[in-house]
């Protein structure tokens, strides 16, 4: 078998971090736990990041764009009513099928705000930035609307709050929150 590229194994630390944080936040995960989801050493593993801090958000930042990349591609050619119910088909789709980009999200809200607590206002500034840039992905198909972007990401995190704690699908409180299906070129919800 082929040896890895740095390149690779950067991106594999990346990915298990995504996996390991998403499980136990930032406090909660040691690096060692990483390393070993990678099978590499820890030295290793400090070659390619500076420290644990810098796999966070370089973590951070891979949920980040993993979504904005899948609201890219699920609003191609439509805009509107049209993009907003296939994001939230789609977004409800990857937080069934892929557990930890949820859990990720969720502790990457929780990280900024405990480093936030202790003064630390520059460890929130990546994850803001990310944030604002998925703000923006969501905001332009939904034809630059603030009051629908603000609804969109607001039953988001409500679909974030229900799935993370385990409420299931066929539960009231998921009443009003069925995405309605689109079907591509017709102008309009299918019938």
């Amino acid at each position: 078998m082929p040896r890895m590229s740095a390149e690779e194994r950067r991106e594999s630390v990346v990915r298990a971090a995504m996996e390991e944080f998403g499980r136990g936040g930032y406090y909660g995960t040691s690096t060692e736990a990483i390393a070993r989801r990678v099978g590499v050493s820890q030295p290793y593993l400090f070659r390619l990041f500076p420290g644990k801090r810098a796999i966070f958000l370089a973590a951070a930042e891979r949920c980040v764009e993993d979504t904005i990349r899948m609201f890219e591609e699920a609003t191609e050619g439509l805009e509107g009513e049209q993009a907003k119910h296939a994001m939230a088909e789609a977004y409800t789709a990857a937080i069934t099928e892929q557990p930890s980009r949820l859990m990720m999200q969720m502790q990457m809200y929780l990280a900024v705000a405990a480093a936030e607590q202790e003064g630390d206002r520059e460890f929130g500034e990546a994850v803001r930035a990310g944030w604002t840039r998925l703000w923006d992905a969501v905001h332009l198909p939904l034809g630059a609307d603030v009051t629908g972007t603000t609804e969109f990401l607001a039953y988001g995190m409500l679909i974030n709050s229900l799935v993370a704690m385990g409420f299931p699908r066929e539960h009231r409180v998921w009443e009003g929150l069925e995405p309605v299906p689109v079907e591509r070129g017709t102008g309009g919800p299918e019938a």
